[in-house]
């Protein structure tokens, strides 16, 4: 049905842009790595027999059309850029994966009434400005010019950056889609987790996505000379911070779902001989319960005031951003467990404790995800690896949920 070995060549020649000596894969949004790949993957799309455009926000898009162009599309998609040295599959998959159903389709002739489009979301991840899901906000019609505030470890802003890749940020509002246009969102990814390894099964059906709490956590002191200085006499933000953030360890480990992951950290001034005058740190805290986490957090930020309170320094906490769990529409859902059965797969249904671009579309349309078994579990990792066999697998699974949701009315 699908080519499979099309797909691998392709989905390891995208893995090969932005290669780092570690063998893992650094592509940042707006960055050269990054216009490489969109180039790579916009002739793959034409390859495929789609059209191919690039929105205002950098989206890559490939549309095929339907027996009715005015009918609601059914989208695809996932991103292309990556963590630092990160895997080949994380998002890759996705895009090309969703490439290779429209070429697939249209090799078989396959007819269906609705469009359907591919879509390489622009920076996913958030590693270069700290702030992800741009283009699928953008989509979403959820973006706004203050996002585009935030800035990379250079100090460029969002906007600086699109003007210097050849976008307009001035045109962010015309990148959001009406929600009439599209019946429903499918993205196919590596579940970056052991569950389906530990159950010796391909491909999963997603119930729903865990929502990330982006915090910082800001607290200031006094420089001191590092030997002059006694112990009792110090107001140091760095060890205020290392007992917040173990102590956010240990909380985690109190709720069976909840992760807890302190991503980075920065020290001024940076001496080895200077007692630091501030201590930054950044908390990433995911559940599938909303409530679970805001209670985790509650407790987090109490115990983080009382220890500053107690060493005498000042604590200041940005929220970043707060997205909400989302669950997967029970349509697409079904849609999916009856592709897998299609297929000789039993569906084995499971959620997402990474955050997903369809995560923006909860209020939008309809949304689903198949999941591809991870060797285990590594992902955002040199080391990520799903075989072609199980890739080849998720992706006749998202062919046969694509073809069934753009053939019904």
């Amino acid at each position: 049905m699908i080519n499979q070995e099309r797909l691998w060549t392709r989905l390891m020649d995208l893995g090969r842009i932005g290669k780092q000596e570690d063998g893992g894969v650094t592509r940042f949004s707006f960055t050269e790595e990054e216009r490489e790949a969109k180039k790579l993957v916009s002739t793959y799309m034409r390859e495929a027999g789609m059209t191919v455009r690039e929105d205002a926000v950098g989206n890559l898009i490939g549309r095929k059309e339907g027996k009715q162009k005015d009918a609601p599309a059914v989208l695809m998609g996932s991103h292309i850029d990556t963590v630092p040295s990160g895997g080949m599959f994380d998002g890759a998959l996705g895009v090309i994966a969703g490439i290779e159903v429209v070429q697939a389709m249209n090799e078989r002739n396959e007819q269906h009434e609705h469009p359907i489009e591919v879509i390489a979301f622009t920076d996913e991840e958030g590693s270069r400005f700290g702030f992800g899901m741009i283009g699928s906000q953008g989509i979403a019609g959820t973006l706004t010019d203050k996002d585009l505030e935030y800035r990379d470890d250079k100090g460029m802003r969002i906007a600086e950056a699109m003007k210097e890749s050849g976008l307009d940020p001035t045109f962010i509002a015309d990148v959001a889609k009406d929600p009439a246009t599209v019946k429903a969102y499918v993205e196919l990814h590596i579940e970056q987790g052991r569950v389906l390894e530990n159950r010796n099964l391909a491909a999963g059906v997603v119930t729903g996505i865990a929502g990330p709490l982006w915090m910082k956590f800001r607290i200031t002191g006094e420089a001191g000379h590092a030997g002059a200085t006694p112990m009792n006499m110090r107001k140091d933000p760095l060890m205020a911070a290392s007992e917040i953030m173990c102590f956010i360890e240990r909380e985690a480990n109190n709720y069976p779902n909840l992760v807890a992951t302190i991503g980075q950290i920065a020290v001024k001034p940076g001496g080895a001989n200077v007692i630091p005058s501030e201590a930054t740190f950044t908390l990433d805290l995911r559940d599938i319960d909303v409530e679970i986490r805001q209670q985790a957090e509650e407790k987090m930020v109490r115990f983080a005031q009382k220890v500053c309170d107690a060493r005498g320094v000042e604590i200041e906490f940005e929220l970043i951003q707060r997205v909400p769990p989302v669950p997967c529409s029970a349509l697409v859902q079904q849609t999916i467990e009856r592709s897998c059965r299609k297929r000789g797969i039993e569906p084995f249904s499971l959620p997402s404790g990474a955050g997903h671009d369809g995560m923006q579309f909860k209020d939008f349309c309809p949304i689903g995800m198949i999941f591809v078994r991870s060797q285990n579990g590594i992902s955002h990792n040199p080391a990520e690896w799903s075989s072609k066999e199980d890739c080849g697998k998720g992706t006749e699974i998202l062919y046969e949920t694509i073809v069934s949701l753009a053939s019904e009315a």
